[in-house]
């Protein structure tokens, strides 16, 4: 007889580490039968972390889960998991993603976010990112590590990849030494030089700004070459 929509099978479960258990599950559903890897283990403290890597360690390019647990297997036992969705051509994760303490990619708009503070608590939550860039005039609307947006200006880290998005016109203030993030801080760098075009290096250390259409003005004036 069919099994029900609701019903699980459960499997013995193996013991990976001291309080780490793995098991395999099948669940029965309408749909017909879904296999669920299932790894429980201690709450994220001490020994124990939870912790994103990203592909190529970069937020463009794709990389099997297995390569991604061999290249952080010198420091740790891993186990691995997709943790996002991802955009299939770019393999830009389509989430918001903070490692260490470094914003990498802002959140998405009408999803939730899932986090680890620092005693171990899960959250689940809706966060949005309220980024600005100030120069000698008025706070600006900042996005970071994204694709390009018409009349938008965005801030790319070496988290980003080796280069800026391929894009024409608008106008790139290259940012040096640019500090790493800090909660409720803001971030102060220098305009060492302009660029024109997009495709430009990251410089190790710093980051570049890039301000498109109507915005690219504002960020000429008010960040002029060794402004802050």
């Amino acid at each position: 007889a069919p099994a029900p929509a609701s019903a699980a099978t459960p499997v013995r479960g193996q013991q990976l580490l001291p309080g780490v258990v793995y098991s395999r599950q099948v669940e029965f559903t309408s749909h017909g039968p879904v296999v669920m890897h299932v790894i429980t283990a201690p709450k994220p403290t001490g020994l124990y972390a939870l912790k994103p890597i990203l592909s190529n360690n970069a937020i463009l390019g794709r990389e099997r889960v297995t390569s991604m647990q061999r290249r952080v297997s010198t420091e740790a036992t891993v186990a691995g998991v997709n943790g996002d969705l991802f955009d299939w051509s770019t393999g830009r994760p389509t989430g918001g993603l903070i490692r260490g303490g470094i914003l990498d990619r802002g959140p998405a708009d009408f999803r939730s976010t899932i986090g680890i503070d620092t005693d171990g608590v899960l959250h689940v939550d809706r966060v949005k990112l309220a980024g600005s860039w100030q120069g000698s005039g008025q706070r600006r609307i900042l996005g970071v590590n994204e694709p390009p947006r018409a009349n938008r200006t965005t801030l790319y880290t070496s988290a980003w990849g080796p280069r800026t998005p391929a894009e024409d016109g608008g106008a790139q203030a290259i940012l040096q030494p640019f500090p790493p993030a800090a909660p409720n801080t803001p971030l102060t760098s220098t305009v060492v030089s302009y660029v024109t075009g997009g495709n430009q290096p990251i410089p190790p250390g710093g980051a570049v700004l890039v301000s498109r259409g109507n915005q690219a003005n504002f960020l000429a004036t008010e960040a002029p070459l060794g402004g802050k």
